[in-house]
């Protein structure tokens, strides 16, 4: 079974799933390595960790690009990946979608802010029209090559507009074709169940950010509410931002790593992870003569 068949059978299988972030290659392949059913190539994430600069529309499609095809090569489970605005129009789109296919993603993820974009937990966010985003999940469709490559719609209305504009998009968008619905940003336990209960039947994301505007909650909650997909966009990188912090802040003050020696990877791990074993083997093959 290909990756983006893989991806389709998730959203048809009953409960839901957690989403972990990845913003390099490294993270993607520890994600699988320790067993989650997909990765999700967080914009925000890559715009922190690749440009060191906050989730403000700032990556551009090649640098995406780029980031992406490292993940799906060391890889071999699904990749969401989100693709902002889908970088402009919908002829933007189409060129977006047509990269992102082509570097090999199981999923797009497209959103209905206005260009650039910002965090969808920020404040000031500003949105396209509801036409305008039909116009770009039917560009997104009808560039796909492959049916199975799955689009998921995500509407910034909530925040701009409120509730009822945004589950007006969402129904909007899910008629246009998306294959997954995501509302971002709810403030309250209430406005999750208000979302889930007029999506039912629709794969729905619920993006929980430690810190932002929407409670969170586990993922049999988020199963028992209706949601299908339960991302965690950021977890590791905000968990690597402070073993990095706390470490070097060791290492700086004792002047020797004795005492950061239980704070990180042993060797051993390290060149399994990144799989030494592999090109060494390559090298028996390739170089040996």
């Amino acid at each position: 079974m290909d990756k983006n068949q893989a991806f389709r059978n998730l959203l048809k299988e009953p409960g839901a799933f957690l989403l972990p972030g990845a913003y390099d290659a490294m993270s993607a392949r520890i994600i699988e390595e320790l067993g989650f059913k997909a990765i999700y190539a967080t914009g925000a994430g890559i715009s922190n960790a690749q440009l060191g600069w906050a989730d403000v529309g700032l990556v551009s499609l090649k640098e995406l690009v780029d980031v992406i095809s490292r993940m799906v090569d060391v890889t071999s489970i699904p990749i969401v990946v989100d693709a902002d605005t889908g970088f402009g129009n919908a002829i933007n789109v189409v060129r977006t979608v047509k990269e992102l296919e082509r570097a090999g993603v199981s999923a797009i993820q497209l959103e209905d802010q206005v260009s650039p974009k910002k965090c969808g937990h920020f404040s000031g966010k500003q949105v396209v029209s509801q036409k305008e985003m039909v116009y770009k999940i039917k560009a997104a469709l009808d560039t796909r090559k492959d049916s199975n490559l799955a689009i998921i719609a995500r509407t910034d209305a909530l925040a701009v507009n409120g509730l009822e504009d945004a589950l007006e998009r969402a129904h909007a968008y899910a008629e246009a074709g998306a294959d997954a619905i995501f509302v971002e940003a709810p403030v309250s336990e209430e406005q999750l169940r208000q979302i889930a209960q007029s999506l039912q039947g629709i794969p729905l994301v619920l993006n929980l950010v430690e810190g932002g505007k929407t409670p969170l909650v586990s993922l049999q909650e988020a199963e028992r509410l209706g949601y299908k997909i339960v991302l965690c966009a950021n977890t590791a990188l905000r968990a690597a931002i402070r073993a990095i912090r706390e470490t070097l802040g060791i290492l700086k003050k004792e002047g020797s790593q004795e005492k950061v020696m239980d704070r990180i990877c042993t060797w051993e791990e390290r060149q399994s992870l990144f799989r030494l074993n592999e090109i060494e083997k390559m090298e028996d093959k390739y170089l040996n003569i």
